[in-house]
């Protein structure tokens, strides 16, 4: 039987599939500009008036605010810049799928500057997960991508993976909650001071229809985020995290039920997503 962790785990990862395809959708007539900055406001408005509404004032825990700007800065302004990239350059399945490296660069780092143990669980899973992202390189030339922009999903997964370790050094000061709230703070400030030193204020402005989906996407990506963190509040990170990992197989499904002109499937990237699945799965035990 499924229970309340588990739940949430694979609703934060069915979360983080729809974000992603609605952000392909908006990507069609706008810009990766527009796509991620209005996740990340959609983001600030969502969790601050959750933290407002549920949060005692005096819960507020201000020494762990340096590790949460850094997440913030890092992970979720960096992060999320690279992953609506990495959608724009090589379509929704390729970008989820190889954005589940995160797991693995926060295990490294873990164990580099942590101290962590090498396990073999983590050896076999690394190696499986280096096995499905050179299958999806090798599907480049056939569905339409060049291989040099895997590099964005790499730097997302970067991004995300190494702020999983500054986060698990700052949730000793605080709640997911608050954590989340400073963390999206920053990185809203960040992205905006991005586009504005790049000169690319005017990229914010888009059609109703790519704002509607931006916004969606954002809903479902922060949702996903919120419901990933109540996971881990409930449940093992054993269990947790190979679940929400499973969310380039929901992107799989729903490229299959909502077939795009814009993005081709073969059997490289859904093998190559299958088995960065399982190496997550590996990586947990």
């Amino acid at each position: 039987m499924v229970g309340a962790p588990q739940a949430m785990a694979l609703s934060s990862a069915l979360c983080s599939a729809v974000a992603t395809t609605f952000i392909q959708r908006g990507l069609r007539r706008s810009n990766f500009y527009a796509g991620f900055w209005i996740n990340i406001a959609v983001g600030v408005i969502g969790l601050w008036s959750i933290v407002l509404l549920v949060v005692p004032y005096q819960d507020y825990n201000w020494r762990a605010v340096p590790y949460f700007i850094f997440s913030g800065v890092v992970g979720t302004a960096g992060g999320r810049l690279f992953r609506v990239l990495a959608i724009h350059k090589v379509g929704a399945s390729v970008a989820a799928a190889v954005n589940n490296l995160s797991p693995l660069i926060a295990s490294g780092l873990a164990i580099l500057l942590l101290g962590e143990r090498v396990t073999p669980p983590i050896v076999v899973g690394t190696l499986v997960i280096v096995l499905g992202t050179i299958l999806l390189s090798l599907s480049g030339k056939y569905v339409g991508f060049h291989v040099r922009h895997l590099g964005y999903p790499l730097l997302a997964a970067s991004c995300f993976g190494t702020v999983a370790v500054v986060r698990k050094l700052g949730l000793g000061h605080a709640g997911p909650l608050f954590d989340s709230a400073i963390n999206i703070t920053a990185a809203l400030i960040a992205s905006t001071a991005f586009v504005a030193a790049t000169g690319n204020q005017g990229s914010l402005r888009c059609d109703r229809k790519s704002l509607a989906y931006f916004a969606l996407g954002g809903v479902f990506e922060n949702s996903g985020v919120f419901l990933v963190l109540a996971a881990l509040g409930f449940g093992d990170v054993s269990i947790v995290t190979p679940l929400a990992g499973t969310a380039p197989l929901f992107v799989l499904l729903l490229a299959y039920l909502f077939p795009s002109h814009a993005e081709k499937i073969g059997w490289r990237v859904v093998t190559g997503a299958v088995l960065i699945v399982a190496g997550v799965v590996l990586l947990s035990r």
